[in-house]
Parts: C-alpha cells; structure tokens; sequence
C-alpha cells in the first residue's frame, strides 16, 4: 500500500511505501502537550519506505523542545505537522500523523494512546531506532 498524506495546503506531502499492505494501522496518540494541542496521532512502519515532498522550504519550520531529539515539520501556511523526524547516530527516523492519510479509510486505524513521560532519553532513541521508518527521503526542499 502506497499511503499518501499532506498538510492542509499541500506544502508538505508524503508517501508511505507499507508492503505488504495492512489490514489495520496503529495510530498513537501522544500525550504530551505539543502533540495533544496539534492533534498529533503518529504511526510508523519500520519496513516501509517515506519519501517527503518539501514545496516550499522557507515555508516550513522545525520545532522541538523537551529532550530536542525530534523535529516536527510544521507547515507555516496552514499550521499542520505532517511529519515528525529524529536523527539517531546520524540516520535519520521518522513517524507520520494519521490525520494527515489522504487516501487511507479511516477504518483502518487502531487508534492508542501513548505516554513517554519520564523515559530516558538513551530509551527514547533506541525505541524510535527499532519502532520509526528508517527509510527516509526529502525532496524538493532543505528540511
């Protein structure tokens, strides 16, 4: 399955390659405040593939905070953040906000919730390294 996503305005877009395709899709919830104040529910596939398209670059802008070990791209046209990333021993991960799928039923989402309050940061990067896309690509952009 081929998953398509974007921000509101298109600016950000990408593409998910999850072969073989999935009956259902984990959709985490965040509980931290960043994520829960921008509606953010992330999912990954480890084996998958992510290409990022990047229309506009001076239009979007990265924003971390707490351990600053991930970048969430914020699209500054529509205030929609489509895709959070970490480098890890210089590869870099990423995860994908499901409410940003634009060809993806809504029915296939295993809806979670997810709380990393209090995880060590060592702990942190070793379960991005295991559980995000590994496979990360930008084009058209400096992101």
């Amino acid at each position: 399955m081929l998953i398509q996503g974007s921000c509101h305005c298109g600016n950000i877009s990408f593409e998910l390659d999850w072969s073989p395709s999935p009956s259902e899709i984990p959709a985490r919830a965040c509980d931290c405040s960043f994520c829960t104040k921008h509606g953010g529910v992330w999912t990954a596939y480890p084996q998958g593939a992510l290409t990022v398209r990047v229309k506009s670059s001076e239009l979007v802008t990265q924003y971390a905070f707490g351990t600053c070990t991930a970048q969430f791209h914020v699209c500054r046209q529509c205030g929609v953040v489509p895709v959070v990333t970490s480098e890890i021993e210089g590869r870099v991960f990423a995860v994908v906000n499901v409410n940003a799928f634009d060809n993806v039923p809504t029915a296939m989402l295993r809806h979670s919730a997810a709380s990393f309050d209090g995880e060590e940061t060592t702990d942190r990067l070793a379960r991005r390294a295991r559980n995000w896309i590994g496979d990360v690509r930008f084009v058209g952009g400096d992101v």
